[in-house]
């Protein structure tokens, strides 16, 4: 299972790679969560992630969302940042 890492408020998401796999799920304002991210087949595709309109509306529904997709995957981590970007920024 993929290590779930949570960011502190006004924490910036990490750099995405060309090279590895990754997955983040981003706090929107309207309180919904949205996964992103990439990884590769085991033939050597790449394939992409964007998560669904029916699993963005918790947190924990996306979180279960990207948690099958990163073990189908086999991505290690996933990000989640928990407030939208900017905030607990002056």
């Amino acid at each position: 299972m993929a290590e779930v890492i949570y960011l502190a408020p006004g924490e910036g998401l990490p750099d995405r790679w060309d090279d590895r796999p990754w997955l983040v799920l981003e706090a929107s304002d309207d309180g919904k969560f949205f996964g992103t991210g990439s990884a590769w087949k085991p033939g050597g595709e790449w394939i992409g992630y964007c998560s669904l309109a029916e699993s963005d509306h918790s947190l924990e529904t996306a979180l279960a969302a990207a948690q099958q997709w990163a073990a189908k995957y086999a991505v290690p981590s996933i990000w989640v940042q928990t407030a939208p970007e900017g905030y607990g920024h002056q």
